[in-house]
């Protein structure tokens, strides 16, 4: 780690990039400040309330990666630090209960799956709303704000076959959130891929990929659902898998790092751009804003391939973000973990988003699509939010996506 550490020459390219520096103009609360207060503790000092704060506040978007001249791994160093706190720092019995309440549900399907019930009849009678003006318990008041909109589980068959001649044999992986309150995301990233002459394997077994855990500083958590994530697709034998949320894909890419033989992990995009158009794509009359993710765009690198997957789709019209390398605020469960902050950069993303005058907008990973929703709900706008799978879905197959504004033709609902 000290080498890592040592790359750091402390230029300052970082800044604008960095979310909580752009917040506060702490020394502190940008990568090189953390950075040094990592060096600090390899020098013999102890961890120290503030230095926890301080690397708590960080959300891990990796901004700081992609804007480095000198190629610091703050992505490995982020994460070797969260763990050195969890396993060292004693917190709070609030915060213990809060961490606690997140990891025994949210990587969970079939615990997020039991509160579907409570939570559309808590959204029918505006409980949600109520809950989410929770001021003294602010982590609960933005889970309730978060939450989608639920409409009908899809449960998907163990294989959905392809159409036409098989090009591909794929596994996909379902997430946790994006299973249980985005059914729909999986639905068409399956048509989609069918479209194109993919079988689809979804494993029935499947279960946490460990994202959450991993970037939390949790790992020995991580390793565990990370192994049975491996093993399950082994045994499916496919050639590649298929991911259509950024930060699971990002941490299945990062299975080396936990001491696991790598798997051939490819979003969504990158696969679909690697594999070439075959299905025939249909004018979707429509303007879009299209919102890099972080652990996309910085972890994985991946900007252009959404993109041009966009651009190939007739009549659709793409328009771009301010500062989009700047994070909405989600960051996994920052936005639980760390909720003021989080909403002030989901204002802010949602306010951009706006000012594009797009109809729709287009992410590809379900914590960004709750945080910049929750933002323009807040703002009193009405922007209709989808993932890049429906979009792709809409033009090959013609299905269309609830609550879109009319004015977007095919995409109407």
């Amino acid at each position: 780690m000290r080498a890592l550490v040592d790359t750091c020459v402390h230029c300052g390219f970082c800044l604008p990039t960095c979310p909580t520096y752009e917040l506060w103009g702490q020394e502190m609360d940008s990568p090189r400040g953390r950075i040094h207060l990592m060096k600090l503790g390899l020098e013999g000092t102890p961890l120290t309330d503030a230095t926890v704060t301080h690397i708590d506040r960080c959300l891990g978007c990796m901004a700081c990666v992609t804007s480095c001249p000198s190629g610091v791994r703050y992505d490995k160093l982020i994460t070797a630090k969260r763990a050195e706190v969890e396993a060292e720092y004693p917190r709070s019995p609030g915060e213990r209960a809060l961490r606690t309440l997140i990891f025994q549900l949210f990587p969970y399907p079939r615990r997020l799956r039991a509160l579907r019930g409570p939570l559309r009849l808590g959204q029918r009678v505006g409980l949600d709303r109520a809950t989410s003006r929770l001021g003294r318990v602010p982590s609960l008041g933005a889970m309730a704000s978060l939450a989608p909109r639920l409409g009908r589980r899809q449960p998907l068959p163990a294989r959905v076959r392809a159409r036409g001649r098989r090009r591909a044999v794929v596994g996909m992986l379902l997430g946790c959130v994006q299973r249980e309150f985005f059914p729909e995301v999986n639905a068409a990233t399956a048509r989609v891929l069918a479209a194109e002459g993919c079988d689809v394997v979804i494993p029935p077994g499947q279960g946490c990929c460990g994202a959450l855990s991993l970037h939390s500083g949790r790992r020995p958590e991580a390793v565990r659902f990370a192994r049975r994530t491996a093993a399950v697709f082994r045994r499916a034998g496919v050639e590649a898998v298929v991911v259509n949320a950024a930060g699971c894909g990002s941490a299945m890419k990062e299975y080396p790092d936990l001491g696991l033989d790598p798997l051939p992990v490819r979003d969504l995009s990158e696969f679909l751009v690697g594999l070439g158009p075959r299905a025939t794509r249909h004018p979707v009359p429509v303007t879009v804003a299209y919102q890099d993710a972080c652990h996309l765009a910085h972890a994985q690198g991946i900007r252009a391939e959404p993109r041009k997957l966009l651009a190939g789709i007739p009549d659709l019209v793409l328009r771009e973000i301010a500062d989009p390398e700047i994070c909405c605020g989600s960051a996994g469960v920052y936005n639980l973990l760390q909720p003021e902050p989080a909403r002030e950069l989901g204002d802010r993303k949602a306010a951009q988003v706006a000012a594009t005058g797009a109809d729709l907008l287009v992410t590809a990973n379900p914590g960004c699509a709750m945080q910049i929703a929750a933002g323009m709900r807040r703002q009193g706008r009405d922007l209709p939010v989808a993932h890049l799978a429906q979009v792709l879905d809409t033009a090959i197959n013609g299905t269309a996506i609830n609550g879109t504004a009319s004015r977007a033709g095919r995409l109407a609902a």
